[in-house]
This record gives C-alpha cells, sequence and structure tokens, in this order.
C-alpha cells in the first residue's frame, strides 16, 4: 500500500520559525489532503527534539535551514547522533548545491525551495519519500528475517546430528522390549511412545525445511516457531 492510500493521516513534523509560512505549509497540505496530513509545528530544533523524545511516531520531518540557535543541519546531526531516523526533508529559501551537498551526507531524503510549497511538489515530494522509506523498512525486515532463518538452519544441522542416534537407539530399544513384552499387556504404551518419536522426528524434518520465521504463542509471553 503506497502512502497516497494509507487510512491514517500522515504525522509531520515541522520545523520553522516564520509563523506565517509554517501556517502556508499547514494550509495547503491540508488543502491537498484534508484527511491525509497532521501537523505538528516547532519553532526550533530544541522544542523539535523535545517532541521526537516525548513522541517518536512522526512519519516525516519537513525542517527549514535558517533556524534561531542551531541551523537546520546542526538540528539534524543532533538528531542523528540520538539516533533519530525519521526521513527528513530540508526547505531553504533558494537551491544551493552545496547545502544540497551536505544535507544529503547526512541522509537527508530531499531538498526544496520555499517557494515550491504552495504546488503540488510539496505533498508529492512528501508521499515518495515515506514510500522509499516503507520500501527500505520492507528490505530491512526481510534481511533480517532471511539472517534468523540462516541461524535457525545452522541450529537445526547441529540439533539433528545431536540427535539423530539417540533417536535411532530409542527406536530400537522400544522395538526390542515390543518384541519381548508382545503378549504382555503393553502394547498400548510402546505405540504412544512410537507416536511421540514419530512425532519429534516430524517436527525435526518441519525444522530443517523452514522458510519462515513466523512465531505461535506458547506459554504466557514464551513464543515458538510454527511448524505447523
Amino acid at each position: 500500500m503506497s502512502a497516497m492510500e494509507s487510512e491514517s493521516p500522515l504525522r509531520i513534523l515541522l520545523i520553522e520559525d516564520n509563523k506565517d509560512f509554517a501556517k502556508l505549509v499547514e494550509t495547503f497540505l491540508r488543502k491537498h489532503g484534508p484527511e491525509q496530513f497532521e501537523i505538528v509545528w516547532r519553532q526550533n530544533g530544541t522544542d523539535a527534539r523535545a517532541e521526537l523524545g516525548e513522541s517518536s511516531a512522526f512519519d516525516i520531518i519537513l525542517m527549514d535551514y535558517f533556524l534561531p540557535g542551531q541551523n537546520g543541519l546542526e538540528v539534524t546531526r543532533s538528531l542523528r547522533t540520538e539516533n533519530i531516523r525519521t526521513p527528513i526533508i530540508f526547505l531553504t529559501v533558494n537551491k544551493d548545491f552545496d547545502l544540497a551537498l551536505e544535507v544529503m551526507k547526512l541522509g537527508v531524503e530531499d531538498y526544496l525551495v520555499k517557494e515550491e510549497v504552495s504546488t503540488p511538489v510539496l505533498p508529492k515530494t512528501i508521499l515518495n519519500v515515506i514510500d522509499r522509506q516503507k520500501l527500505r523498512d520492507q528490505l530491512t525486515a526481510l534481511e533480517i528475517t532471511e539472517r534468523r532463518l540462516e541461524a535457525i538452519q545452522e541450529l537445526v544441522v547441529k540439533i539433528t546430528d545431536d540427535i539423530r542416534v539417540p533417536l535411532h537407539a530409542l527406536r530400537k530399544s522400544v522395538d526390542e522390549l515390543a518384541n519381548v513384552h508382545m503378549k504382555e499387556n503393553f502394547s498400548q504404551y510402546f505405540t504412544i511412545i512410537r507416536d511421540n518419536l514419530a512425532r519429534i522426528e516430524m517436527k525435526v524434518v518441519k525444522l530443517k525445511e523452514l522458510k519462515t520465521d513466523k512465531t505461535v504463542p506458547y506459554i504466557r509471553d514464551i513464543r515458538m516457531l510454527d511448524l505447523s
């Protein structure tokens, strides 16, 4: 699902010291998508960091370069140092190649001239950035899943090697006992033991063929791999 199709509004932290310009941004975004954007406005980096500290649930940050106290670059460096990875779009009064290079080095997603705020360029840029971030998150999650599966498969190989011989010996012992006590009233117990051995062997096979790291509830807050 693209950001355009998202049901909940996109939360935007706008860092801008000019009240009139901040109002313009908010007015235009709400006009473009009345239910699509939720804007929180802060006038400087200090207030913005406090807002992010209270709630990290922002989809994107719109940041003016010229801010009181710390400028946009300094605020961005501070956020990255604090491991705040919310995507950032810079807003400036004019295009500056050196500044654009600096903000891109910091991982800023995009760079817009303020006069573009009253055009469809701003909402389009916001939505494109959100979609790119979601794609990166999905790829990161996929990479983590693949690494977990590799680790699980390595563990399964070791477990299989460790229990293969004991399982074989146990099955052999059960068969020998069953033959010795064939005429006694123990058959139901041997059937239960054989069924449980078969169940263990089947779980090992499923572990070896595992294609996902999906888990299911087990006991209280403990989860186990889904081998169904």
